[in-house]
């Protein structure tokens, strides 16, 4: 059964950083591209950012530019969401996607 966890959110002041890490499990990770996606209370789901399957290739919607990195480490299989600067605005739940699958999500929130 493919898996895909979320792992590495939590509460964080404005300002502050948080890793988001998304492991994969009988997938073949390597063949995908893969995604960040979030969705806060009474909104859409979105994608924050995306990085090919080799990795050289990203994207980022403009509101985390400059403040969030995705990146993956394909021989172990996981994704990663590296978050700086991080404001009110991006809290939310945060979605690993690759290929047709989702996880299950890891929560967000930035609060003094």
């Amino acid at each position: 059964q493919v898996q895909l966890v979320e792992s590495g959110g939590g509460l964080v002041q404005p300002g502050g950083s948080l890793r988001l890490s998304c492991v994969t499990s009988k997938f073949t990770f390597s063949t995908y591209a893969m995604s960040w996606y979030r969705q806060a209370p009474g909104k859409e789901r979105e994608m924050v950012a995306a990085i090919s399957a080799a990795g050289d290739t990203t994207h980022y919607v403009d509101s985390v530019k400059g403040r969030f990195t995705i990146s993956r480490d394909n021989a172990k299989n996981t994704g990663f969401l590296q978050m700086n600067s991080l404001k009110p605005e991006d809290t939310a739940v945060y979605y690993c996607h690759a290929g047709a699958y989702w996880g299950q999500g890891t929560q967000v929130t930035v609060s003094s």
